[in-house]
């Protein structure tokens, strides 16, 4: 059984090995077919000259920024504060594992959305329509969506970050904060971020770290030491959470974060 195995394993390779040969060995205009099938032929071409070359590189460009997407989805818009903020309410709240980290990253996802539509319609307004009608060249489109971004960036982003990034750059200071480089704007944003972040996260916890003080005090003097207060501090969170509508406060201090500063 072995061998017929390892024999019909071989036939059906040598049947696809003479399939790509008969496929590949064609080249040229296509031979008529006498069954009456229709013959399929492929060929690769285009323009040649400087107008081919800026095609080709405004395609590598755009492969290559869907590919940082992710990259740039983390650090240069709003999802780095929200999907931190909360994993703190999740970990106030001693149930890591309600609501799934799928649910969490998705409402991450959509708030972000939410908080950055209207950065994404000057980009729209400004760049990609006049790029996609050919008023504007790629490179300049590249530039001004840029411009859009960064007055985003710099609203969210702390003076004290930014002159952190440039001490530690030794780059000349700018004469206005239009002046602040891509390069330098965006690491000063995320250590923002995550200092904003982790200050609402400290606010999310007092209540529930409150909660578990009381919650021990009181089975340290009933004598009950064997007894884990998280067992029974994590029901009056949750308690207290929903008659506060903590979801709700939780979204609406997120979201006016952004367009308060």
């Amino acid at each position: 059984m072995r061998k017929k195995g390892i024999l019909l394993g071989l036939l059906v390779l040598g049947g696809l090995v003479l399939l790509a040969g008969s496929a590949g060995a064609q080249v040229g205009p296509p031979a008529p077919s006498s069954g009456g099938i229709p013959a399929i032929s492929l060929s690769i071409g285009g323009k040649k000259g400087p107008q081919a070359m800026s095609s080709a590189l405004e395609m590598v460009l755009i492969i290559t920024a869907l590919t940082f997407a992710p990259a740039l989805l983390l650090t240069v818009t709003s999802f780095t504060r929200i999907v931190v903020v909360l994993s703190f309410l999740k970990r106030a709240t001693t149930v890591q594992e309600m609501p799934p980290s799928q649910v969490t990253v998705g409402i991450a996802i959509f708030l972000t959305i939410f908080v950055m539509a209207p950065t994404f319609s000057a980009i729209n307004e400004h760049a990609l329509k006049p790029y996609s009608e050919g008023k504007m060249g790629f490179f300049e489109a590249a530039q001004v969506a840029g411009k859009d971004l960064s007055r985003f960036l710099l609203r969210q982003t702390h003076e004290e970050d930014l002159q952190l990034v440039y001490e530690i750059s030794h780059a000349k200071p700018p004469a206005t904060a239009e002046d602040v480089p891509f390069h330098l704007l965006v690491p000063a944003f995320v250590l923002s971020e995550l200092k904003t972040a982790f200050q609402m996260g400290f606010l999310l916890y007092l209540p529930f770290l409150v909660i578990d003080i009381v919650i021990a005090s009181i089975l340290i003097s009933m004598g009950m030491f064997t007894l884990p207060p998280v067992i029974i501090s994590t029901p009056f969170k949750i308690l207290l959470f929903l008659l506060v509508d903590g979801w709700g406060l939780v979204i609406r201090s997120l979201t006016q974060s952004f367009f308060t500063t």
